[in-house]
């Protein structure tokens, strides 16, 4: 298997482990970061700038679902560039930056940080979903090697 497609499976691997963790969550804890409403806010502005009309309601929820799928896979896929003695430190430092960077950039990006900083709760919450999504994604490149 070529070594593109063996980390672009890891990267997928990591963002379904990761929407996995994440509606589970959200289904048992009102605590659960919301990373899906930041998504929505995110992907409403992005097409409205470049002047098309947003989706809403569950056209919304699937556009925004996908576009996360397609960009956190294309983002953990870069775990599997380098060797194998340090994948999952790569994994858990993708994953790492990842969390870090959602709640710290969504202010920055013009928005609404709530739904993943309400408590310091949520706030590690989202860090650690992105770590084991990191993570993942370096298993699973590893285990295709």
């Amino acid at each position: 298997m070529k070594p593109e497609i063996r980390n672009i499976l890891g990267g997928i691997t990591g963002a379904v482990v990761l929407n996995i963790i994440h509606e589970v969550a959200k289904r048992v804890s009102h605590k659960a970061p919301r990373i899906d409403m930041l998504g929505e806010e995110a992907f409403t502005k992005t097409v409205e700038a470049v002047g098309i009309e947003a989706p809403t309601g569950d056209a919304l929820t699937v556009s925004t679902f996908i576009a996360d799928l397609a960009s956190n896979a294309g983002y953990y896929a870069m775990i599997g560039k380098g060797d194998n003695d340090n994948i999952l430190i790569r994994g858990a430092g993708y994953g790492l930056m990842a969390g870090l960077g959602a709640i710290g950039l969504a202010k920055p990006l013009g928005l609404d940080e709530r739904p993943i900083t309400k408590t310091g709760e949520t706030k590690v919450l989202t860090v650690a979903w992105y770590l084991l999504g990191g993570l993942a994604a370096a298993l699973a490149i590893k285990s295709l090697r």
